[in-house]
Order: C-alpha cells, then sequence, then structure tokens
C-alpha cells in the first residue's frame, strides 16, 4: 500500500524535497491511507523500522511521484 507523506505538515512538491528534507533533519510525517487501519500514521522517526512506500504530492488526487523510507534503527533512507 502506499501512503501520503508530508515535510513540515506541507505536501512536498517531488521526491527530491522528500531527500533534501530527510538529509537535512526535517519533519517528514506518513499518511495512512489504508481502509483496512494496518498502516503507520505519523513522523517518521516514530515510525517502526522498516520500508514504506508513499505517493505525492496527494495520495487521493494527484499521484506525479512515486518513492520508499526505508527506516533502520536512526538511519532513514528514500528511494
Amino acid at each position: 500500500m502506499t501512503q501520503g507523506i508530508f515535510v513540515n505538515y506541507n505536501r512536498p512538491a517531488s521526491k527530491k524535497a522528500v531527500k533534501e528534507a530527510v538529509a537535512s533533519g526535517q519533519k517528514v510525517s506518513l499518511e495512512a491511507t489504508s481502509f483496512f487501519g494496518n498502516e503507520y500514521d505519523g513522523p517518521i522517526e516514530n515510525a517502526p523500522d522498516g520500508t514504506y512506500f508513499f505517493v505525492g504530492p496527494d495520495p487521493q488526487r494527484k499521484r506525479n511521484f512515486f518513492g520508499q523510507i526505508i527506516k533502520s534503527g536512526e538511519k532513514i533512507t528514500v528511494k
């Protein structure tokens, strides 16, 4: 499942913006979009370790880019 994404409470314009935000330590949050409620929803630094797939800028209306965030301990990587 793909999730929505926010950078500093705003929708990012590109995957590059998400990468830059993670690299500079800005607040990046995932938005749960599943009807079944089995997705993480909140700041990526508080998420359980794992791989999260995101779509942006808006998962419901405008899907211009896709990516994944991999969290392993304190390390966060955007691909």
